[in-house]
């Protein structure tokens, strides 16, 4: 469960991070590294296809500024996965909403 979200640091069951994420239902993986910062790529989301999560919820930043392509929504979406972009503070509510009744994952960029 995500406790708080500010820009630039998120409190996730009581641990505070300040580098950018990826949040499964069973662990938290920081300093997620993108191939382009600002620009989402399906190499980005190695882990997260691994696991074949229902639904992705990725978090463009604080301000919106990273972008998915639609290249990369559709290979997720590809694979049956539900694909969720929003501002990172929309992210992080929907993703409490979620994961309390599907098997839900949020990568999280926690500036811009």
């Amino acid at each position: 469960m995500i406790d708080s979200y500010d820009f630039g640091r998120i409190v996730i069951n009581g641990k505070r991070y300040n580098t950018d994420l990826i949040v499964f239902s069973d662990k938290v993986t920081d300093g997620w590294w993108r191939k382009e910062g600002h620009r989402l790529h399906v190499e980005d989301l190695k882990d997260v296809l691994e696991v074949k999560p229902e639904v992705l919820v990725v978090g463009t930043g604080y301000s919106g500024l990273m972008r998915v392509p639609p290249e990369t929504r559709r290979y997720v979406e590809s694979e049956g996965i539900e694909f969720i972009a929003q501002k990172t503070t929309e992210a992080c509510e929907t993703f409490n909403h979620l994961v309390k009744s599907r098997k839900v994952v949020a990568a999280l960029h926690l500036t811009c």
